[in-house]
């Protein structure tokens, strides 16, 4: 049906297939794996694509902003409009033709991370990676597991962190992953304060660095910037918030946001000023002549 000279309905634009409507704003996927269509945002400034679109499921998914859903959805964030005048800009555009289900394209699913086994963590490697990071590793087992698992048909193993609703944020020295489903992770002590981090491995250090006194907070470890949003509301019975969030653009972003809204947050990046996180101001408190290592690199996986 050509939607050009037609008054588009909620349903009808559902169902617009969103790889071709992007295009025809034009942006192009730099990389299609299965169904999925990995973009640089169109929402937002960024260098390595992290906005994916499922073609099997006619859906997105932001993983720096951590939202995701229909072509709708997509438009009222585009145009920063409401749903009807998005609606009237489709109208009014070219023609797009909705795809029947049974006519899609459908491929075979990416790979997605697959838990094979979780139980303490033991491993010599995993255990040396962690004092290579600064951790204390009898105190690290308290709150981390030993993770295998697989992606593409491949087995791995990792340091698991396990996050409120079941998935595992999962790293070894060589990759950093996570399983779905993703979420932020509390851990409750019954404080009236909370102390926040983007990952557990400045979590682990502040706790090593902390511990006669870490009883005396609840922690809360993001595990990507993109709940940060999400984790507020969570945060606002508590009467102080620590953030030690870290010093990058997005850090300091998302730090200046919560400074906004009240003086209960309270911003503590100035106690490593000049290093990129806690885990990097504390190790190389520690070592100071140690030298910067890059991030490992990430598994893809679907939201």
């Amino acid at each position: 049906m050509d939607l050009q000279n037609n008054r588009v309905t909620i349903a009808q634009a559902k169902e617009i297939d969103m790889v071709q409507y992007l295009a025809a704003q034009g942006h192009e996927p730099t990389k299609i794996r299965g169904n999925d269509h990995w973009y640089l945002s169109p929402l937002r400034d960024e260098k390595s694509a992290s906005f994916k679109v499922n073609a099997k499921h006619n859906i997105w998914y932001d993983h720096g902003m951590g939202k995701g859903g229909n072509l709708i959805d997509f438009g009222t964030l585009y145009f920063n409009c409401s749903v009807s005048d998005f609606l009237k800009t489709l109208a009014g555009s070219l023609s797009f033709q909705p795809l029947p289900k049974s006519n899609r394209k459908v491929m075979p699913d990416a790979p997605k991370i697959i838990i094979e086994k979780v139980g303490e963590l033991t491993s010599p490697a995993l255990l040396k990676y962690l004092r290579e990071r600064g951790i204390d590793t009898d105190m690290a087992t308290l709150f981390c597991k030993q993770v295998a698992y697989s992606f593409d048909d491949k087995k791995y193993y990792g340091i698991g962190f396990k996050n409120n609703s079941g998935g595992w944020e999962i790293r070894n020295r060589f990759y950093k992953t996570s399983s779905t489903p993703k979420d932020f992770t509390i851990i409750k002590n019954g404080s009236e304060n909370i102390t926040v981090f983007e990952g557990y491995m400045d979590f682990l250090s502040f706790i090593g660095n902390n511990w006669d006194s870490h009883l005396q907070s609840d922690y809360l470890v993001l595990n990507s910037l993109s709940f940060f949003d999400r984790a507020l509301p969570g945060m606002k019975g508590y009467a102080t918030k620590h953030l030690y969030l870290d010093n990058d653009d997005s850090g300091r972003k998302a730090t200046v946001q919560a400074l906004a809204i009240d003086k209960t947050f309270v911003d503590n990046s100035n106690l490593y000023k000049g290093f990129k996180d806690y885990n990097d101001w504390h190790l190389r408190r520690e070592n100071p002549t140690l030298q910067s290592k890059p991030k490992p690199p990430k598994h893809r996986r679907s939201p």
